[in-house]
């Protein structure tokens, strides 16, 4: 049970609203800021105005798994108005609270670190990243389906990236009959995309293994699927891009030379909220029933 901890929820999409009622069903006291536009049938859950007084007693803030942006604002499915973070609202917090979101950007991490608070970036986890990768999975071969006139098995797919996601991806593709190419950086991923039937190449020479592919996945955070690479790629293939924004593609000419690109970050939070949110939600009760406060420190 989580009886006397202090939550606050900023913002965020349908995710929040597991983690909401599991930490509710355990007791926590819940309040929520952005949210106004969200029904909800639980008492012990209280809505407020952002303020910097709001949050003085917070021993968890829980942000959505982008967190902020590098201005402070915060996305939010549920708010009827803008929600912004200052340094104000950071100041009010006890020094004992902890920020958790899912991947932080320059400025909330830089906001932490001025008031010492403690940050906890949720996918930076290797469970949760695990765990996150299969709705990821499920997400972009659904949008492979949906975007092209042929089936996955007996498809070429490339995957760029053996991480945690790419994995996972690679393994399902395998399972659906499809020819995976499997782009790689370092010689452990490289064996271990062998070990799964994979055909692996190095990253270097992504255009040289392109030219028969139907459908490209790329889980590489930075500009990786380049216009040599596009021009690569036969007319017909798809680009599905699962970096987060603005993702590792050239969109720009994609369009041009008529190849469709497709930027799906966060895939979980659309495709399976409620398997995504109890992947958050878990992670949050197992950090949350070690907080000081509970423990009588």
């Amino acid at each position: 049970m989580l009886t006397g901890l202090e939550t606050a929820f900023i913002g965020g999409d349908a995710r929040q609203l597991e983690v909401i009622r599991r930490l509710a069903e355990l007791d926590a006291g819940v309040t929520l800021f952005g949210f106004d536009n969200w029904q909800h049938q639980d008492g012990g859950i209280r809505k407020r105005e952002l303020t910097p007084h709001a949050l003085a007693t917070a021993d968890a803030v829980i942000l959505p798994v982008v967190g902020t942006d590098e201005n402070g604002k915060v996305e939010s499915l549920f708010a009827s108005e803008e929600l912004v973070l200052d340094d104000a609202h950071f100041a009010s917090l006890p020094k004992t609270a902890v920020v958790f979101t899912g991947i932080a950007k320059s400025y909330l991490k830089q906001a932490c670190a001025k008031h010492h608070l403690r940050l906890v970036e949720l996918f930076e986890r290797d469970d949760v990243a695990i765990y996150n990768s299969i709705p990821t999975a499920e997400g972009s071969i659904m949008m492979a389906i949906q975007h092209t006139d042929i089936t996955i098995h007996g498809s070429v797919c490339m995957v760029l990236g053996m991480g945690r996601t790419g994995m996972t991806l690679a393994r399902v593709l395998k399972g659906l009959g499809a020819t995976v190419k499997a782009g790689v950086r370092k010689p452990e991923h490289f064996a271990r995309a062998m070990e799964m039937g994979c055909v692996p190449f190095y990253t270097d020479n992504i255009a040289q293994h392109a030219t028969d592919v139907d459908i490209l996945f790329n889980t590489v955070p930075a500009m990786i699927v380049t216009a040599q690479v596009i021009a690569s790629l036969p007319h017909s293939a798809v680009i599905i891009d699962l970096a987060s924004k603005p993702g590792g593609t050239d969109f720009r000419y994609a369009e041009r030379r008529g190849v469709k690109a497709i930027l799906a970050p966060s895939l979980p939070g659309l495709v399976a909220p409620k398997t995504a949110g109890r992947i958050i939600a878990n992670c949050l009760v197992q950090m949350l029933s070690e907080h000081p406060k509970l423990r009588g420190e």
